[in-house]
């Protein structure tokens, strides 16, 4: 599991690069590969990657196919480990600091 939240947090960054206002494509192609190498991809897989991050430099385009990597790695991923990696809170957690406040403090 610990693995997992590893590539969550991967996914992560890779998502705020992209969608961020400095676009690193150095940044974006050490995402891409360190996630490669914690799913332990075929040695083929890594250098077709390689070869779509040396096109995006060129092209100065980010390859689809590096998009498409990437959202199934994320797709893959189990939902509460997603979750504990972007912060989100499950339902209960928040249900329970709600239950926490009292009518007096307000």
């Amino acid at each position: 599991m610990g693995g997992e939240v590893f590539q969550a947090q991967i996914i992560r960054n890779f998502f705020e690069t992209i969608t961020g206002t400095d676009r690193n494509l150095t940044r974006i192609s050490m995402c891409v590969i360190s996630l490669a190498k914690l799913r332990m991809e075929s040695p083929e897989k890594i250098s077709s990657l390689v070869d779509q991050i040396k096109k995006s430099k060129q092209q100065r385009e980010l390859s689809i196919d590096i998009l498409d990597y990437m959202c199934d790695a994320a797709i893959e991923l189990d939902l509460n480990v997603v979750q504990t990696a972007f912060g989100v809170k499950t339902i209960g957690e928040a249900m329970q600091e709600f239950n926490g406040i009292s009518l007096d403090t307000l």
